[in-house]
């Protein structure tokens, strides 16, 4: 049977209660799920741990599990799908892997490999269905960052376009794969964290960086930024914190409204570590983590917390109204908002 978390707050600023739901759509499967792609209320697709990938065509109703074939030990952190029939893969840690499939998961293509022991891909973003970038933690204080133009058929290492190396102990967070934005017209963020944290920006598809503090909870190699997202050009976010802390809520949520050039903390902050946040509209944010999920309905100036169940992503269908967080032994969950 399928359990229905409810969750009742009345938010004082609405005439009358809001209530949100969770609904779960899968649960007690053997894999924990960082990758979410919603393409539509109906497709969606996740990865995770032990190889796994889960594609659903009806909403979450019903999916299928899939491992992709001598691949099934890898860590699946971000997934990217443009249909029910293609996605692309990357996984943590070394040997570095990018795998494509055109055939709705039945078979896949590896399009990259790298077998430096240092390598360690954090999160990968399309700003269309041919041109993407992925990203990942410092090789000799230098990010690396591939690009494709072929929808992830070839992908090309464009790390020397950022020309000021990382700082000893900065690094990314594959916590989710959100930790990479992209935005049509060639607009990129990055962000990173551990000892110091940054924000890297390219309007220009990568081929040219700035580069802006965040000053969000840093200093350890367990804190800084876990997720981030971008309305629009001006309006972001970033959540994240102690990892290792996850019920701590100092400075581990920052709000910009000019690119992420400089970055504000709200008035009410969300109440722990935080590795998944999304706008599902300009008002209204989700911030989902281990120690549970918050809301906002005011531009993400005041959190309310809503659930304490665990999660690791969240995500909106970019034209409809699903919304789902995914998490540990294969949790995919559904948020309803009336």
């Amino acid at each position: 049977m399928k359990k229905i978390i409810w969750c009742f707050l009345i938010a004082p600023f609405f005439c009358a209660a809001q209530t949100y739901s969770l609904k779960a759509l899968n649960e007690n499967t053997k894999t924990s799920l960082r990758g979410l792609n919603i393409v539509s209320d109906h497709v969606m697709w996740v990865s995770g741990s032990n190889g796994t990938v889960g594609k659903t065509t009806n909403g979450g109703l019903n999916w299928l599990w899939i491992k992709p074939k001598g691949y099934d030990k890898l860590d699946f952190r971000d997934i990217e799908a443009f249909n029910d029939k293609e996605a692309i893969i990357v996984n943590a840690g070394s040997p570095a892997y990018v795998l494509k499939t055109i055939d709705g998961g039945e078979t896949w293509t590896e399009t990259y490999k790298n077998l430096d022991t240092a390598i360690f891909l954090d999160g990968l973003g399309f700003w269309d269905k041919n041109n993407g970038i992925i990203f990942g933690d410092p090789i000799k204080n230098k990010m690396q960052l591939l690009k494709t133009a072929d929808a992830g058929k070839t992908w090309v290492d464009i790390s020397d376009h950022l020309k000021l190396p990382l700082a000893d102990g900065e690094a990314g967070f594959a916590a989710s794969g959100t930790t990479v934005k992209t935005l049509p017209g060639g607009k990129v963020w990055i962000a990173s964290g551990g000892m110091v944290s940054n924000i890297y920006y390219s309007s220009d598809y990568g081929e040219t960086w700035q580069i802006f503090k965040c000053p969000i909870w840093q200093g350890e190699n367990s804190t800084g930024p876990f997720s981030m997202d971008f309305y629009d050009a001006k309006n972001g976010i970033v959540v994240g914190g102690n990892y290792v802390k996850d019920k701590e809520n100092t400075n581990n949520i920052l709000l910009t409204n000019n690119g992420g050039k400089t970055w504000q903390k709200p008035t009410t902050p969300v109440f722990g570590y935080r590795s998944g946040v999304t706008f599902i509209n300009k008002k209204t944010l989700v911030a989902t983590g281990t120690s549970g999920t918050d809301i906002s309905t005011d531009y993400g100036q005041n959190w309310k917390h809503i659930s304490d169940k665990s999660f690791n992503a969240v995500q909106k269908s970019p034209k409809g109204n699903l919304i789902v967080l995914a998490g540990e032994k294969g949790s995919i969950f559904q948020l309803e908002i009336k």
